[in-house]
């Protein structure tokens, strides 16, 4: 298959401005296609990721990716549907352009890629030559029509938000030149914007200029809900912000119902892998296979290989039950999530101790359940009334870890 056939078996292609044509200059000699991202916060997130993959299938087809860095454009701010951005201070657009910066360095590498900052442009031009050269060739009768613009009218959008799709253009078109970029690719919403920048092409270079737009398909899972949150949270690319271990649990946790489509889409299996995979999981629905890989692909992708490992062996463990040589990071990781209360780093009766950190209600239950076997400290079955805790023998002493039954766990964090 082809870039543009691979895309639609992959359900990666919503709009293209011309089919035959980028196919034609794709097979004709290696050109660019780009994919701009304003540095709003210092780590892209997996909403970020969606356009990536297919810029990285069209570097994987032989093509130069391009990555614009939005520094000048991160200035201003993308329109929202509702309400205007929050303007950030040039120190900390700085700081989120080198985090992000070296994340797109790990996902392209240094082949056939390029990293740039439309700052190097943008933050050159003066208000005149932006309304001579660029303004005078901008309608804003067709402006006021760009969806993003139109939904704005009634609440008010300013002229800053309202001349970003202008900017966009001089983007398109400024790697056009000094790149030979042909192809921007952006998410759905991003069409108007796209095919301005085409338009903007042309008036400069002629109509026999070849520039085209691609988008790709708002990505919802099978409940309908916009892709890339866990619970309410952004899932992160930087490892500080979502532990490749949360990373990988993210993957591995998707529904049979979306699970294909995401190894369609996330990874770059090819189609008789994928079907294997989809009809294992048909065979054998519990047994999450096919989870699995898309977990070990995509984590691979974005934190590495090692990192896979890494989160298999944490899983693992906490599958067996086996966490006594967890490290602290470990446990911060694995269970940050589940209901958590403050110790002391002094020893306390095991009765004492579960009544207080209220993992059971009273000292009858805390006993009956110690008794029972019901109760794992950090690791090691209790079964003894007189055993006392010690919050410095595991996890450098930052933790204690409490289960009770099979599944139910409980924190104790050192203060």
């Amino acid at each position: 298959m082809n870039f543009i056939e691979d895309l639609k078996w992959r359900g990666a292609l919503n709009q293209v401005t011309d089919e035959e044509g980028l196919i034609n200059a794709m097979q004709s000699g290696e050109i660019g296609a780009y994919v701009g991202t304003d540095p709003t916060a210092d780590s892209l997130h997996l909403g970020h990721l969606i356009p990536f993959m297919v810029l990285k299938r069209f570097q994987n087809a032989g093509g130069k990716a391009v990555i614009i860095i939005g520094g000048g454009t991160g200035a201003i701010g993308d329109p929202r549907p509702t309400t205007e951005r929050q303007l950030l201070s040039p120190e900390q657009l700085h700081e989120n352009e080198k985090g992000i910066t070296e994340q797109v360095t790990k996902l392209f590498g240094d082949a056939n890629t390029a990293i740039v900052n439309n700052n190097d442009w943008l933050g050159k031009l003066t208000l005149t030559d932006f309304l001579r050269d660029y303004g005078k060739l901008f309608s804003i009768n067709v402006m006021l029509k760009k969806d993003v613009v139109a939904s704005r009218l009634e609440t008010g959008i300013s002229f800053t938000e309202f001349t970003y799709q202008i900017l966009q253009g001089i983007d398109f078109h400024e790697l056009w030149r000094r790149q030979n970029v042909q192809l921007q690719i952006g998410g759905s919403d991003q069409w108007g914007n796209i095919t301005s920048g085409i338009d903007l092409i042309h008036s400069i270079e002629g109509n026999d200029a070849k520039a085209f737009g691609l988008t790709i398909p708002l990505m919802t899972d099978s409940s309908g809900k916009k892709f890339g949150k866990s619970e309410g949270n952004a899932i992160w690319l930087n490892p500080e912000k979502t532990s490749p271990y949360t990373f990988y649990q993210f993957w591995f946790n998707q529904s049979d119902e979306d699970v294909v489509k995401y190894l369609k889409y996330f990874t770059f299996l090819g189609v008789d892998e994928i079907n294997a995979l989809e009809q294992e999981s048909k065979n054998n629905p519990g047994g999450r296979v096919a989870q699995k890989r898309l977990a070990q692909e995509v984590t691979k992708f974005v934190h590495g290989e090692q990192a896979v490992v890494d989160a298999e062996k944490l899983s693992a463990a906490l599958f067996s039950g086996d966490v006594a040589d967890l490290s602290a990071a470990d446990i911060a990781d694995a269970f940050g999530g589940v209901p958590s209360f403050d110790i002391t780093s002094e020893k306390k009766n095991i009765v004492d101790f579960l009544v207080d950190g209220e993992v059971e209600k009273s000292k009858r239950q805390a006993r009956e359940d110690v008794t029972n076997g019901a109760i794992t400290i950090s690791g090691e079955r209790v079964t003894d009334l007189n055993f006392e805790i010690d919050p410095t023998k595991h996890y450098d002493g930052k933790f204690v870890l409490v289960r009770r039954g099979k599944k139910k766990y409980f924190l104790g964090t050192v203060k």
